[in-house]
């Protein structure tokens, strides 16, 4: 017993050391708390009083603390003969029960399918195992009505509708690819992991309104690709990344990094990663989706003779950045001078061909010794500098040789480019949302980076460093913010 006496006073020491400083930290005066039960010795209380209760103060802590971000695991690939997509896993209800939903910055509402659902894929093929949400099934789930104020507010066209008998809010989404889906919005618990300092991970959960698919048409019926659902990351108020940050669960500032070779998989954080050769563009304002001002476009340092106002964002025209999208568009009065640059550059090197309509290469030795470099120039001088790989796909091989197609592909009835995975894989993107801008950097999304959040005056407080999905271990290296959590719990514990 004697020799724990050292220990038990270093623990006091530091007990006392942290209260001391949290108490400075808070502004209360040291005094003696008079500490009473909630619930009287003799009182026998069902555990659902108990759980009850917790929950209730959990979210009372997580309205007060915005200091923490939430770790997705991603998993998918950009490989369009592969999944051709990156899906992360939430977990909704009571018991929370898992869904594969796909990322989609292009759109805004979480939605995953419903047990009722009448025509939704009951397999996969690119190795999941299909869920289905059952309102009934959750303790904590209940139907959003039609007086609730978010039901005739849902941004999306034709989205909400209240006509059915049941008075649920329901919705029906259209997307680009002639894909659909309708249903009806339900509130509950999205369980996720908050990282809150150095190796300080709190098992965290919030209520939020996400959409129930009871009918899906179009590609998503398919058991190609099929998934539970689509997690849509778009910045109007439905969105999940909204609904936690205007609560103050979250930063309003969400990143991802999506690996590009072998099995794929990569980083999504609702936090900021850092890196110092991130840069960063204005989003256009007042704008549905994440609309960037792209200027020009070069091909090996040389301006391609493009007219500036075919980028101009208007109702039609414009570009924007879109995990959901597998390749990535380009209008045709950019296209086609992209494609001849690109021709012209390679033509000592790669013999040109024309398969199933898109321009190939028939190519003899690595594409990163053959093709140029592109650049991406937007406003705000950020240019994103594209490899070979980031603008080819390779489809094989003709008469010998490895053929690797232009992966761009021309829009032919409207005038919106889109930079979907093709683009934005191996590299860290920041959706700043409360600077209204959107930052990136190439990055090897299979090392870890470093993820900070935004305190209350602005400052950065470093949260540690996250790694990808295919080595899921957090690695933490900053002993301050651990003792800056630690202050702000004991804050919340002492009032």
């Amino acid at each position: 017993m004697r020799d724990l006496l050292p220990v038990k006073l270093l623990i006091l020491t530091l007990t006392a050391a942290l209260v001391s400083v949290s108490v400075v930290y808070c502004g209360f005066p040291a005094s003696l708390l008079t500490l009473e039960r909630a619930f009287p010795a003799e009182q026998r209380v069902d555990l659902d009083v108990l759980r009850a209760r917790d929950r209730a103060r959990h979210a009372r802590i997580l309205q007060g603390v915005v200091d923490g971000v939430v770790d997705f695991a991603v998993d998918g690939t950009s490989d369009p003969y592969l999944a051709g997509l990156y899906f992360t896993r939430v977990k909704l209800g009571s018991p929370p029960r898992e869904f594969n939903v796909q990322i989609d910055t292009g759109s805004d509402v979480l939605w995953v399918a419903c047990s009722t659902c009448s025509n939704c894929p009951k397999s996969s093929e690119i190795g999941v195992e299909l869920n289905f949400y059952d309102t009934g099934s959750s303790s904590t789930a209940s139907m959003v009505p039609c007086s609730d104020p978010i039901c005739p507010s849902v941004v999306q066209p034709a989205a909400s509708d209240c006509t059915n008998q049941n008075n649920q809010c329901g919705y029906s989404f259209q997307y680009g690819d002639g894909s659909g889906t309708s249903g009806y919005y339900v509130s509950d618990l999205l369980y996720f992991d908050m990282v809150l300092g150095n190796s300080l991970i709190v098992n965290s959960s919030a209520p939020i309104i996400f959409g129930c698919s009871t009918y899906q048409s179009g590609d998503l019926t398919k058991t190609d690709k099929a998934i539970d659902g689509i997690f849509g990351f778009g910045q109007q108020g439905l969105s999940v990344i909204s609904q936690l940050s205007s609560r103050g669960i979250t930063p309003k500032v969400f990143s991802h990094c999506l690996k590009g070779e072998g099995n794929g998989g990569g980083i999504l954080v609702l936090g900021e990663i850092l890196e110092p050769s991130i840069v960063y563009s204005p989003l256009v304002p007042s704008q549905p989706h994440y609309n960037l001002n792209l200027q020009s476009i070069a091909v090996q340092g040389q301006l391609l003779p493009i007219d500036p106002a075919k980028f101009v964002t208007t109702n039609n025209r414009g570009t924007i950045i879109d995990s959901g999208t597998t390749l990535s568009y380009l209008v045709d009065e950019a296209f086609d001078p992209f494609v001849s640059a690109i021709t012209t550059a390679v033509s000592q090197s790669a013999s040109p061909v024309i398969s199933k309509g898109n321009q190939c290469y028939m190519v003899p030795t690595s594409i990163n010794e053959i093709f140029p470099p592109v650049s991406l120039n937007f406003a705000g001088s950020a240019s994103m500098v594209l490899r070979p790989q980031d603008y080819l796909i390779h489809y094989g091989v003709f008469d010998g040789a490895p053929l690797w197609c232009i992966g761009f592909q021309k829009v032919q009835d409207q005038g919106v480019s889109i930079l979907g995975d093709l683009v934005l894989k191996d590299k860290i993107v920041v959706y700043d949302l409360a600077r209204q801008r959107i930052g990136w950097a190439n990055y090897d999304c299979s090392l870890s980076v470093n993820v900070s959040i935004t305190s209350g005056k602005d400052e950065y407080v470093n949260a540690g460093q996250l790694v990808s999905s295919s080595s899921r271990n957090m690695l933490f290296k900053t002993p301050v913010a651990l003792l800056v959590h630690v202050l702000v719990f004991i804050g919340f514990i002492i009032s």
